[in-house]
C-alpha cells in the first residue's frame, strides 16, 4: 500500500450516487459476496438505499484522496419489528464493506466506531448483524471490539446482537458563586 491515509468517515449524500456505484462496481466478486450474501450488482434503487435515503437508513462512507474506499449503513427496525427482548430497546441492523485494497486497515473498525456513536445518538439500545460463517475478518473485527455479543447460527450466517452501552452524559457542575 502507499500509506494513503482514509482523510474522513462522513455521511453519505445523494451526490454521492455515482461514486457510491463506482465504489461497490470496483470490489470483488467475493468482498460483494461476504457483504450482500450473494454476487450481488447493485441496481438505481439498491445504490439509493445504500445512501441513506430511506427514512431509518442511516449511511456513511470512508474517504480516502477524494474516492470512497468504505460504506457501512444502519438500518434502524421499528420498534415492534423482532423485539430483541423485554427492556432491550431499539435496534439497528448494520452492514459494512471497504474496498479490498483497505481491507485489513482499520477502515471496517472506523466505519463501525461512527455507526455505533450515531445510534447511540438516535437512542438506539443495540446492534444486528447477519455475517457468514466464513468471513472471518469481519467476526474476527465484531468479536475483538464486543467479545460478549450474543450469537446465534443459522445454516449460512451468524446471527449477531451486541448491547450498547448508554452514552455517558457530560458532567455539569454548577458555577460557583462570584462575589459576595
Amino acid at each position: 500500500m502507499d500509506g494513503t491515509q482514509v482523510s474522513v468517515i462522513r455521511p453519505v449524500t445523494p451526490e454521492d450516487l455515482p461514486a457510491l456505484g463506482d465504489f461497490f462496481a470496483g470490489l470483488s466478486t467475493q468482498t460483494r459476496y461476504l457483504r450482500f450474501f450473494g454476487p450481488v450488482a447493485p441496481t438505481p434503487a439498491l445504490l439509493r438505499l445504500l445512501c441513506g435515503q430511506d427514512a431509518g437508513v442511516h449511511a456513511v462512507v470512508a474517504v480516502a484522496d477524494g474516492v470512497i474506499v468504505g460504506h457501512a449503513m444502519a438500518s434502524d427496525r421499528p420498534e415492534d419489528q423482532h423485539s430483541p427482548g423485554p427492556g432491550l430497546g431499539r435496534t439497528t441492523d448494520i452492514g459494512v464493506v471497504v474496498a479490498d485494497a483497505w481491507q485489513g486497515r482499520g477502515v471496517g473498525a472506523a466505519l463501525m466506531r461512527a455507526l455505533v456513536s450515531q445510534a447511540q445518538a438516535r437512542g438506539v439500545a443495540s446492534l444486528a448483524m447477519d455475517v457468514l460463517h466464513v468471513n472471518r475478518q469481519v467476526l474476527g473485527m465484531i468479536l475483538g471490539h464486543w467479545p460478549d455479543a450474543d450469537i446465534g447460527h443459522s445454516r449460512d450466517s451468524l446471527d449477531i446482537s451486541i448491547r450498547l452501552p448508554r452514552p455517558v452524559a457530560p458532567q455539569v457542575r454548577p458555577l460557583a458563586a462570584v462575589g459576595g
